[in-house]
């Protein structure tokens, strides 16, 4: 699984495995090691949740999601989708929950093998 945080947005993108086993259920967790300490950060079903909702608590980030929704997403052919989430002094979290598609051209350090095939793999167009 793949974060990135830019300003008030967060995105996840997650491989066909992961996808998979958030379609069975289950939450899928990935871990950066910066200076001695973990962040965590995950994809969450959630029988309880109403909506979709990110959850900073020390420094773990976890994006819960309604559990059909994860699962109708999981099975379905939609890309991905996302939620506004308000925030204190008027601010709002942009969420964006994305399957992984592998690169156009290969980049070097990046593994592709569990990214969902390109829909424009094998067009000369970008």
């Amino acid at each position: 699984m793949k974060l990135r945080l830019r300003d008030d947005s967060l995105r996840l993108r997650l491989g066909r495995s992961e996808v998979a086993r958030i379609g069975q259920g289950e939450s899928v967790w990935s871990d950066t090691h910066v200076a001695g300490k973990v962040l965590r950060y995950g994809l969450v079903p959630d029988e309880a949740a109403a909506m979709v909702q990110a959850r900073l608590e020390g420094t773990t980030l976890a994006v819960h999601v309604p559990a059909d929704q994860a699962r109708a997403w999981a099975e379905g052919d939609t890309v991905g989708f996302g939620a506004r989430q308000p925030e204190p002094e008027g601010r709002t979290l942009k969420i964006l929950v994305e399957k992984d598609f592998a690169c156009l051209a290969p980049r070097e350090g990046e593994d592709d093998a569990d990214a969902f095939p390109h829909p424009r793999a094998g067009t000369d167009t970008c």
